[in-house]
């Protein structure tokens, strides 16, 4: 299956439910990155600033994906994201409707994600 063209494109493959979520993600994402661009990476939807992958988001069956586009974010916030009964990863954070990642923790981690990304 080939790579969606856009944001538009990915969101509009998915399931009403899964589509109005990320949407939803999509524009909180945006406001935390509101200089970065809208791209598609590993055929997922992105935001690229200064050449790198910021964040990343995906819909799967039983859940969305938030994904920091390193290996090195979500450990570091481990603790908090089982106290709040978040699924992960090494790479990605799982939410749903019920479950979503609290703002504030949202910030910190794309934070983490620019601070690396500012060192390399």
């Amino acid at each position: 299956m080939p790579a969606p063209a856009s944001h538009d494109a990915y969101l509009a493959g998915q399931s009403p439910a899964q589509a109005a979520l990320l949407t939803a993600f999509r524009a909180r994402l945006a406001a935390l990155l509101p200089e970065a661009d809208e791209v598609i990476s590993y055929a997922m939807p992105g935001f690229r600033q200064g050449g790198k992958v910021v964040a990343g988001y995906a819909g799967w069956v039983k859940h969305c994906s938030f994904y920091p586009h390193s290996g090195n974010v979500v450990p570091q916030f481990e603790g908090e994201l089982a106290a709040l009964g978040l699924g992960f990863t090494k790479s990605a954070v799982h939410f749903t409707a019920d479950r979503p990642i609290p703002e504030d923790l949202l910030r910190r981690m794309i934070a983490a994600r620019r601070a690396e990304i500012a060192t390399k």
